[in-house]
């Protein structure tokens, strides 16, 4: 099991929808080699310096934290049942509500649909909110994503140059 990091005075929590095989393995959240969440956070400014996966506890260090919608760990997110993203969305909303973070993360459109009941997503920031916690839909920074580092990056340099002005 991967340790959320959520603690007070956070500027975001990047919530993952589940580790994959290699997160659960290795106990860390994004260690596949081919999951680009390191790298995109560090270019879009979130981190000083890009971090190894596992350093992921020093995401704390740079006002970040980290949580999934779900805990089991799955092959592929596309594993997972409604109910289980749906009864992952009320924990989270419990946690965010105790912790208020500026901005809450989280990293795909379906997860964010099925988790909070919203059919109609778009990227970026949401109208819904978690008492004072901005909610935002971010791309999926996996490697089975089709966009480019590129593409990633400037959507995770939108949040952070929102929660930066």
């Amino acid at each position: 099991m991967i340790t959320d990091i959520i603690a007070d005075d956070l500027l975001v929590v990047f919530c993952g929808i589940n580790p994959g095989l290699s997160s659960a393995h290795k106990g860390y959240p994004f260690a596949n080699g081919s999951n680009r969440f390191w790298k995109v956070i560090h270019q879009a400014g979130f981190t000083g310096r890009q971090l190894m996966p596992e350093q992921w506890q020093q995401l704390k260090d740079f006002g970040c934290g980290i949580t999934a919608l779900v805990a089991r760990p799955t092959v592929a997110a596309s594993e997972l049942m409604r109910d289980e993203l749906r009864e992952g969305g009320e924990v989270l909303k419990g946690k965010i509500l105790r912790h208020q973070p500026r901005a809450l993360a989280i990293l795909g459109k379906q997860a964010f649909s099925k988790a909070f009941g919203v059919s109609k997503v778009n990227w970026g920031r949401q109208a819904l909110k978690i008492g004072d916690t901005e909610i935002w839909v971010l791309p999926n920074p996996s490697g089975l994503n089709r966009a480019t580092l590129e593409e990633l990056t400037a959507s995770y340099r939108e949040l952070y140059d929102a929660l930066n002005s």
